[in-house]
C-alpha cells in the first residue's frame, strides 16, 4: 500500500560507512521497512556521494520506501585529522543529500572537549552558522541528535545538544529556520528526564525521530542510585522499552510531525547480535500498531 504523503513512516538506519549501505538497503528492503536513514561515522572514506544516493535508491526500486535524512556522526568543532574529516563529511552529505532524495542531515554538534558545555557555544555558532547557510542554499535542513555520548554539562567529547537546555543556547546562537533536533525519548530516559512535554514544546525544531527507547531500572536507583556499580538504565529497542509510543506519535502527529521514525540498533543488551533484526523488525511491526496499524483509506 501507498502510504500518504503526510503520515509519519516507520524504517530504519543503515551504515553507510564501509562502502555496502546500498547493499544493505537491498538486503533487507523487503522487510516491510518504510524509511531508511543512511549514515557515516566520523568519515564518509572518501566514498562519492553522489554514486552511493544513486546505488541507494537504486536498491529500493519501486519500492514505496523513502530516504529523508542521512547522517554525519562526529565532531567538527575541532581540529584533530578525524575532526576534519567529520566537517568535510557535513559539507559532502548537504551538498549530495539530494542524490539520496534527502532533505535533512542529521548528527552531533560537535564539542571542545573536555570543558563546560558552553565554552563550545563560540565555536558552535561560528561553524553552524555557516553551515546552515551552505545547507538553506540547497534546500536542507540540520538536525542534531540529542545523545550525550556519556558527556553531561561539565565536559564531553561529541555533542552539546543533550537536555533543553542546551537547546535554548544552541537556538539562541543559531536562530536558523533550517536548524533543529534529530529526537528520540531514550536519551532523555537515561538522564532521568521526561520525554513527553518536550514534544508539546519543541517538535517543531523536530526535523528527525529516531526509533530508540530505554528501560530505567528504578529498583537499582532506589538501592545503589545513579553512580554506583549496578546499571540503572539500559538503552532499548522500541517495544522493548518504558516508553509508550502510541503517545508519542499522538503528540507528533497533533504538533504537525510528517518525517520518519527511523529505528536505531545495536544498542539494546537483548536484542543484539544474531537477534538484532528480530528485535528490529518487531520494532517496526509495534511502531505501526503504535501509529494505529496499516493505512486505511476511505473509500468516500
Amino acid at each position: 500500500m501507498t502510504i500518504p504523503t503526510k503520515s509519519i513512516r516507520v524504517g530504519t538506519m543503515v551504515s553507510a560507512s564501509s562502502g555496502k549501505a546500498a547493499e544493505r538497503i537491498g538486503q533487507i528492503a523487503d522487510m516491510s521497512f518504510e524509511s531508511f536513514e543512511p549514515f557515516f561515522w566520523q568519515t564518509t572514506n572518501g566514498q562519492d556521494l553522489a554514486e552511493l544516493g544513486k546505488r541507494s535508491l537504486d536498491a529500493i526500486g519501486n519500492r514505496d520506501i523513502t530516504i529523508s535524512t542521512i547522517g554525519m556522526f562526529g565532531n567538527p568543532l575541532e581540529d584533530q585529522d578525524m575532526d576534519r574529516q567529520t566537517m568535510q563529511g557535513w559539507k559532502d552529505c548537504i551538498d549530495n543529500a539530494h542524490h539520496f532524495g534527502a532533505t535533512c542531515v542529521a548528527g552531533f554538534t560537535g564539542r571542545i572537549r573536555n570543558k563546560p558545555l558552553t565554552d563550545s557555544l563560540p565555536r558552535y555558532k561560528q561553524v553552524w552558522s555557516e553551515l546552515a547557510k551552505r545547507a538553506a542554499d540547497k534546500g536542507i535542513k540540520i538536525a542534531f541528535e540529542n545523545c550525550a555520548m556519556d558527556g553531561n554539562w561539565a565536559t564531553g567529547d561529541w555533542n552539546i545538544a543533550h537536555n533543553p537546555d542546551a537547546w535554548e543556547l544552541m537556538f539562541n546562537e543559531t536562530p536558523e529556520d533550517n536548524i533543529g533536533l534529530e529526537w528520540e525519548p531514550c536519551h532523555q530516559l537515561v538522564y532521568l528526564i521526561d520525554p513527553m512535554p518536550q514534544i508539546r514544546k519543541w517538535a517543531h525544531k523536530f526535523f528527525h525521530v529516531h526509533g530508540k527507547d530505554a528501560t530505567i531500572r528504578w529498583e537499582v536507583i532506589r538501592e545503589h542510585g545513579i553512580f554506583g556499580k549496578e546499571k540503572f538504565v539500559f538503552m532499548r529497542t522500541p517495544g522493548f522499552g518504558d516508553t509508550n509510543w502510541t503517545d508519542v506519535i499522538s503528540e507528533l502527529r497533533l504538533a504537525g510531525y510528517t518525517g520518519s521514525i527511523d529505528i536505531e540498533g545495536w544498542h539494546d543488551p537483548v536484542y543484539r547480535d544474531a537477534l538484532e533484526m528480530t528485535g528490529q523488525v518487531r520494532a517496526l511491526n509495534y511502531l505501526k500498531e503504535c501509529r494505529g496499524g496499516e493505512f486505511v483509506v476511505d473509500p468516500t
